[in-house]
C-alpha cells in the first residue's frame, strides 16, 4: 500500500494511526476549554454579585444611619428619606433650607445639611446627584434685578449652592453634581399653598449599584 493510500486508510478509518488520537485530543481540548470558560464566567459572575450587593449593603446602612440622624426633620415633615431599589433618596423641604426667594443658605441650614454629609462622605464609592425645584409662581421683579430671570435658573443657583456647602464638608467633587428642573415634576398641586410648599425643595439622591 503506498503512502497516499495509507493516508487516505487513516482518513476513512478514524479509529487506527495518529489521525485516531488527533481526532480524540480535539474534542477533549475544546471540552477542556469550554469547562475552564464556564469556571472562569461563574468566577466574574460571583465577583460582579458580590460588588453588587456590597454597595447594595453600604446604601442600606447610610439608609438607616440617614432616619436616624435625621428624625427630627423626618418627623416635623421638613425632609423625606426613601429607599429606592438602587439608591436613596433624601427631599428637604426648600422652606428649610433658603429664604423666600434666595438661594444662599443660612447658618441653620448649612447645619441640616451638615449633618448629613458625615454619612455620605466617609468612603463614598457612589454618586450624589442634587436636584433643585421650585414651584409655578412667576419670578418676580427683585429677584429678576439680581438676574433670576426663571424658576429653572432659581432652582439651580439653590442645586449649586447644596453641592458646594456639601464638598466643602468633604463630598468628593467628582462624585457630586447638581441640576436645577424650575417647575418641572411637581410632587403635589401647585393650586394650594401647601402643594406649592411641597415642590420647592431640593433633592439628594445617592445612587449605587446600577446607577
Amino acid at each position: 500500500m503506498t503512502g497516499s493510500d495509507q493516508k487516505k486508510g487513516c482518513l476513512n478509518f478514524p479509529a487506527k494511526g495518529d489521525c485516531t488520537m488527533s481526532k480524540w485530543k480535539f474534542p477533549q481540548y475544546a471540552t477542556m476549554t469550554f469547562i475552564a470558560m464556564l469556571l472562569l464566567a461563574g468566577c466574574v459572575s460571583q465577583q460582579k454579585y458580590d460588588a453588587s450587593q456590597q454597595k447594595y449593603d453600604a446604601l442600606d446602612t447610610e439608609y438607616q444611619q440617614l432616619n436616624q440622624t435625621m428624625s427630627k426633620e423626618v418627623a416635623a415633615n421638613q425632609m423625606q428619606i426613601t429607599r429606592l431599589q438602587n439608591a436613596i433618596k433624601v427631599t428637604v423641604n426648600s422652606e428649610l433650607l433658603f429664604p423666600s426667594g434666595g438661594w444662599q443658605m443660612p447658618v441653620e441650614a448649612q447645619q441640616t445639611i451638615g449633618k448629613i454629609v458625615p454619612i455620605l462622605a466617609p468612603n463614598q464609592q457612589t454618586k450624589i446627584n442634587v436636584n433643585g425645584y421650585t414651584d409655578n409662581v412667576p419670578i418676580g421683579p427683585g429677584l429678576m434685578r439680581e438676574g433670576i430671570t426663571s424658576n429653572l435658573v432659581l432652582s439651580q443657583k439653590r442645586a449649586d449652592n447644596v453641592m458646594q456647602f456639601m464638598i466643602s464638608r468633604g463630598v468628593n467633587p467628582s462624585l457630586v453634581s447638581a441640576q436645577g428642573f424650575g417647575e418641572k415634576d411637581p410632587v403635589a398641586s401647585n393650586d394650594t399653598p401647601e402643594g406649592r410648599a411641597k415642590n420647592r425643595r431640593v433633592e439628594l439622591t445617592v445612587a449605587g449599584s446600577g446607577n
